[in-house]
């Protein structure tokens, strides 16, 4: 079937219903409706779909759209529930079930016929994450329902007047809804607000005098202060004391009217450190440690002094409170575990990653598994800190070499076997990442996007060398020259990736390590990683690694450094989230057989 996906932006949810309705067969072609009405006609005249579907939308579809074909709109809410904050209500009342619905466009919102719902569980974890995972399995199989139904013709959508149907509007999730009452709010109320806001909009606050976002909030069981007051950093993220306990918030953004030139996500303690010292916006040298184990100037007083707290990689399974990085042994196999916001990977962030790595393989295992949490891997380097950094471009090729030394790193273990475990996407270097192992193990709900082209960079972290290994030279070719979203199950198919983990995002980190225990008890195990070696040592005499890495440098090192090459231009636009002309997805080389991103 012909089917195109109308969507505000190319997110992961549309990404998603992209790659698993091209798997399935049908030709799907997106547009983007955040460049105007007249973009979507224009599609809808020239690919004359089947079926028009929209997975993610901040506005209506033209009407003449609506009226004139089928048009199905994915909602993150059960039948009958209508308004634009939907999850953000269920986060907020504590619901222990939600759903999705695919219902028929039309004039009221989220008011039309119902095609398919499909309802979720709802753990206590961000929107972002929940949006990602949950929502995102209960939307795809409500999409591929509809469109089984929409095909076999006989299917008469069921009207939201009819009695069964419990219709409830749902106003906007004000930030008045989400400020947090640092003397009056519960440890658990105040994470619930911020999980609730973790990666858009965020929850409206005031620190140091300053109008600021808070992004992303995780319990502490033993750092205590008078509420409101800033308690420590550890990794980029500041403690903040409640009435009966503290948080951790990874993540602020300065609100635009605050006259920060970088009012954008990214880690807590240096954007506390550029709103404290107004000379001081832009970051220099490696960015992202910002207060860490240092003076904070106050505008209101004396200097501000927050104790770094640097959490044991090892930590006690007791422990509440959050780290980004764990290590934990079970039996011969090692689990190095990491989560960073977005996905993103700082110079920091990258280097604290590799020493824990180096520590990991100090341990006597067989098996060692990287990743295995729930939501995203990796995505690569750190956009927003290198768009916040003194000189982008430099930040640019230090992230990048830090990346490469993590990458390098893993390809270079001949000692044991090293598993990727992605429980979420991964993009970029974040799966070059994941191809340095010698197994990849992929969460079916995962979507990987093994390129860069869209953001106007050649590629780095020996993607030269794994991806070929994985796919073969002419796939690989496709798949950076396209740089279209893949699906867990069409990696699988094209050999980028071993193991399908058909587990809910709840249940991966548990399948993963019995999995990885079975792994390190087979027989042919120490047969394995003796292969394993020969083949390093043979494909080293055919072309070094030093060799792939210093040509991907080379082309990398030219975009970095020129200032007109389009790299800079998107990554701002992405980062800022505005939608310039220079923003605009770009088209593929040649035409793809499953359709195209307009």
């Amino acid at each position: 079937m012909d089917i195109l996906l109308v969507a505000s932006t190319f997110n992961s949810l549309s990404q998603r219903v992209y790659a698993e309705l091209s798997e399935h067969g049908h030709r799907v072609d997106v547009v983007l409706a955040a460049y105007g009405a007249d973009e979507v006609r224009a599609a809808v005249r020239e690919l004359r779909p089947e079926l028009i579907i929209a997975p993610m939308l901040k506005t209506a579809l033209p009407e003449d759209v609506w009226r004139e074909n089928t048009c199905l709109i994915v909602h993150p809410g059960p039948p009958g529930d209508r308004g634009p904050s939907s999850l953000d209500w269920a986060i907020a009342e504590e619901v222990p079930r939600w759903g999705v619905t695919v219902l028929q466009a039309e004039a009221a919102m989220d008011a039309g016929a119902v095609w398919a719902a499909v309802p979720f569980s709802v753990p206590p974890v961000g929107k972002s994450d929940l949006y990602r995972n949950e929502a995102s399995d209960a939307a795809v199989a409500a999409v591929r329902q509809a469109v089984q139904r929409y095909a076999d013709g006989s299917f008469k959508p069921r009207p939201q007047s009819d009695p069964s149907v419990r219709v409830v509007w749902r106003d906007f999730f004000r930030q008045e809804r989400r400020r947090i009452d640092w003397e009056g709010d519960s440890t658990e109320t105040v994470l619930r607000k911020l999980r609730g806001a973790d990666s858009q909009p965020g929850v409206l606050d005031e620190l140091l005098g300053r109008e600021v976002f808070l992004h992303g909030g995780h319990p502490e069981d033993r750092l205590r202060g008078r509420p409101g007051d800033l308690l420590a950093t550890r990794a980029g993220a500041v403690c903040r004391a409640t009435r009966d306990g503290a948080v951790w918030i990874p993540e602020i953004r300065p609100r635009k009217s605050s006259g920060d030139p970088a009012p954008f996500r990214r880690p807590a303690a240096s954007v506390l450190a550029s709103l404290s010292d107004p000379s001081a916006h832009r970051f220099p040298g490696p960015v992202g440690s910002g207060l860490s184990g240092g003076r904070l100037p106050c505008p209101t007083g004396p200097p501000l002094r927050l104790p770094d707290m640097p959490a044991p990689l090892e930590l006690p399974l007791d422990r509440r409170t959050w780290a980004d990085i764990r290590y934990r042994q079970l039996g011969n196999v090692g689990l190095l575990r990491f989560s960073f916001p977005s996905g993103a990977m700082s110079t920091g962030q990258c280097r604290r990653l590799l020493a824990a790595y180096r520590y990991a393989l100090s341990r006597p295992t067989s098996v060692l598994v990287l990743g295995g949490t729930r939501d995203f891997f990796s995505n690569g380097i750190h956009l927003n800190v290198i768009e916040a950094a003194a000189d982008p471009a430099g930040e640019s090729w230090t992230n990048l070499n830090a990346m490469d030394d993590l990458v390098e790193a893993v390809l270079r273990t001949t000692d044991r076997l090293v598993v990727a475990a992605l429980g979420g996407n991964a993009a970029a270097g974040g799966v070059m990442l994941a191809l340095a192992a010698d197994e990849v193990w992929c969460r079916t709900g995962a979507v990987l996007n093994p390129h860069y082209r869209r953001m106007g960079l050649y590629g780095a972290e020996f993607w030269t060398y794994t991806l070929p290994r994985r796919v073969g030279a002419e796939t690989a070719e496709r798949l950076v020259t396209e740089a279209l979203p893949v699906s867990a199950a069409a990696a699988v198919g094209m050999g980028l990736v071993d193991r399908l983990v058909p587990v809910a995002a709840q249940e991966f980190a548990a399948e993963v390590e019995r999995v990885a225990v079975a792994l390190a008890d087979a027989p042919d195990l120490a047969e394995r990683v003796a292969a394993k070696a020969q083949a390093r040592e043979r494909d080293e005499a055919i072309r070094p690694l030093a060799q792939y890495r210093q040509a991907e440098l080379a082309r990398m090192h030219t975009i970095f450094f020129d200032p007109q090459a389009p790299y800079h231009a998107l990554r701002s636009a992405f980062v800022r989230k505005t939608p310039s002309g220079s923003a605009r997805p770009l088209a593929p080389v040649g035409e793809p057989a499953a359709g195209s991103v307009r």
